[in-house]
């Protein structure tokens, strides 16, 4: 399978196991919101598919969620073979992916050190880029009347 079928068979699955988390996950304790599908990457043989999800705050239930996640599993799965008509539809494995939470945390850090110190320009040392060049006064020709 060439590599352009698999990345648009990836962002398929992401599509569809993002609207079935509103179909089928309804428990009460589950906080729909703090879940985005971050990525999902599919085996060459089609078989087995990661579900990279991201939960936002909720740093002790992530484990729960997760269960629950893999819970309605099956039904996720049935749902990507009604609308995709695979020939095999991969068994979904969902996985925690940190990544959104580490880019928040070197944003925060950054914007944390530009408070810190104002003064520094855009290339954090305090000197000037090397293509700065202060305006030259120019010589006015004197009126001619």
């Amino acid at each position: 399978m060439t590599v352009d079928r698999i990345t648009r068979l990836n962002e398929l699955i992401k599509q569809e196991v993002g609207e079935a988390l509103y179909r089928y996950v309804t428990e009460e304790n589950f906080d729909i919101s703090a879940i985005t599908i971050t990525r999902v990457i599919v085996s060459r043989s089609l078989q087995h598919a990661r579900v990279l999800v991201s939960i936002r705050g909720h740093e002790q239930e992530r484990a729960a969620m997760l269960r629950i996640l893999a819970r309605h599993r099956q039904e996720m799965q049935e749902k990507i073979n009604d609308d995709l008509h695979l020939k095999y539809t991969p068994k979904l494995a969902f996985r925690l992916d940190p990544s959104l939470e580490k880019g928040d945390h070197i944003l925060a850090v950054l914007a944390d050190l530009e408070r810190e110190h104002p003064e520094k320009d855009a290339m954090g040392d305090g000197q000037e880029s090397p293509d700065h060049k202060e305006p030259e006064d120019e010589a006015v020709p004197p009126d001619p009347g």
